[in-house]
Parts: structure tokens; sequence; C-alpha cells
């Protein structure tokens, strides 16, 4: 049975991926479809209390792209963060003008992560916020 807030919350994520920025169509072109070294990704998908922008599940890999907003909410990004954390995620996050101008250099960064044998700590995107 699924909960109505379950439901509700499955709507919100089918609305991001309806209303996706620039960036995350953009990364999306790369990743979908097992494209990145025949791992497969998600996109705007639920855990736990959040929404995450893309996720590879196997790797327990979880990728975040920020606009301008997110200069202002840096605190709930580092909550959201280490609560993945928690749950054996690692975050990497990059500012969405990353995406559009060194897409190349970012995948290869992901795919540096992706590939790495044991996750480590979670690290931030290049350039975000370390």
């Amino acid at each position: 049975m699924v909960k109505a807030k379950d439901r509700k919350f499955t709507e919100i994520a089918r609305d991001l991926r309806r209303s996706s920025t620039e960036a995350e169509k953009t990364l999306w072109q790369r990743l979908r479809n097992k494209q990145l070294d025949g791992l497969k990704f998600r996109r705007q998908q639920a855990i736990g209390r959040y929404i995450v922008d893309f996720v590879n599940f196997d790797r327990k890999l979880v990728i975040e792209l920020d606009g301008g907003q997110h200069a202002v909410e840096k605190e709930k990004d580092r909550e959201r963060d280490q609560w993945l954390q928690t749950q054996g995620f690692e975050v990497l996050r990059y500012w969405n003008n990353e995406i559009l101008e060194n897409l190349e250099g970012v995948l290869e960064v992901i795919r540096k992560k992706l590939l790495s044998p044991s996750p480590g700590p979670s690290h931030q995107g290049e350039g975000m916020y370390g």
C-alpha cells in the first residue's frame, strides 16, 4: 500500500523531472541509459525525506547540481549531505555553470568516483564548497 505522503513525494519528483534546468538536462543526456561506463543512474529520486538530482544506487553516489539559490542554502545542503552520508552515500555537488562549461571534466570526476574501489568520506564537487 502506497502512503499518501509517499505518493505526494513521487509527484514532486515527477514535477522536478519535468522542469529540469539546462544543466540537469545536459548532464542527464550523458548519464542516462547507462552511457557512463555502463552504470545506471536515476534522476530526481527520493532517498529518505530528500529528492536528489542524480543517484547511482549500486555505487551509492549522489550528484547534486546547484544554481544561484543554493548559495543561500548552504546550511540546508550540508545537513542534507550529512544525512545522505549517514545512509552510506557519497555526494558530489556542482554548480550549474560547471556542468555547462566543463561537462567533460565533471564526467571524469564522476567516473573516477564510480570506479574507485572503496568509497571514502564524501567530497564536495569541484569548486563548490571545498
